[in-house]
């Protein structure tokens, strides 16, 4: 059996414990470019403009999955049964969606009005004809502040529903920049699915509900929908403003209230104020 000197040997388990760690950092580099190679470039790319058709849509400062922002098919046969009813109509949306342009061509002979915050929505759609505006808009308030705005509404006589136009409102909820259309006509319809909030930080829809509601009470009798109501705000807002004496049907995340012009009124809810703990 050949035996090799200590002195001999060393080196040569340096050279092999020198080849092993090379090949290790080789196997973790390979590794770590594989496994964050898709989530860099998923990254990228939601933050660029994103076709219709892709897996999401960038929408101001937030990702969402348009998958998310689209209606089920109960909620848009709810929603356009409703518009064949009232056809032709006044019709308000607040928030735009492709789903929603099928309303316009339901809406035939009527005016319909899309109140978009995000430009890149109203880029890539072309419907301002055939009594069809689309506007851009600007939204605000967090959705953070909600409970600070419910409580200002509460306390704040210019919150009132018998208070003066919108326009001249100084409640913190009324949106007194909308195009002069939105003030001057009488709505048939009104829906409420934007701003997006979804987050925090996103714009919430808590003056587009309270607005609504303001504008539903100028006319004869105005059907609002609200979107989403298995959120928070969008659940407390409509109880308090839309009121659940008025709400008259429902199907999906889709609430339907019907509102009678109340002008003499002080109140938007003929029963006890919903009580919600901070």
């Amino acid at each position: 059996m050949m035996m090799f000197p200590g002195k001999k040997l060393l080196p040569l388990l340096v050279f092999i414990l020198a080849c092993l760690s090379i090949l290790r950092l080789v196997k973790i580099a390979i590794n770590t470019s594989h496994s964050s190679s898709p989530a860099a470039a998923f990254s990228s790319s939601v933050e660029q403009k994103v076709p219709s058709n892709a897996a999401g849509v960038y929408i101001g400062s937030h990702k969402t999955s348009l998958n998310a922002t689209l209606l089920a098919p109960k909620e848009f046969m709810f929603l356009s049964d409703l518009i064949r009813r009232k056809a032709p109509c006044n019709l308000l949306i607040f928030g735009l969606q492709p789903q929603y342009l099928n309303l316009s061509s339901i809406n035939a002979g009527g005016i319909t009005i899309f109140l978009e915050d995000d430009p890149y929505k109203i880029s890539e759609i072309d419907a301002d004809s055939n009594g069809t505006h689309i506007y851009k808009v600007e939204y605000e308030v967090p959705a953070k502040k909600a409970y600070e705005l419910l409580k200002h509404a509460r306390e704040s006589p210019a919150c009132a529903p018998a208070t003066s136009l919108l326009l001249q409102s100084t409640c913190k909820l009324a949106l007194r920049s909308l195009p002069k259309q939105v003030y001057q006509l009488k709505w048939d319809v009104v829906v409420v699915d934007g701003p997006i909030g979804d987050a925090p930080e996103a714009p919430g829809r808590m003056s587009t509900i309270y607005t609504a509601s303001m504008l539903a009470r100028a006319g004869t009798t105005t059907h609002v929908l609200v979107h989403d109501v298995h959120r928070t705000i969008e659940k407390w807002f409509s109880w308090e403003f839309l009121c659940e004496e008025n709400l008259v049907s429902s199907k999906g995340k889709f609430w339907n209230f019907s509102i009678s012009n109340h002008s003499n009124s002080t109140r938007f809810c003929s029963s006890d104020t919903v009580r919600i703990v901070n």
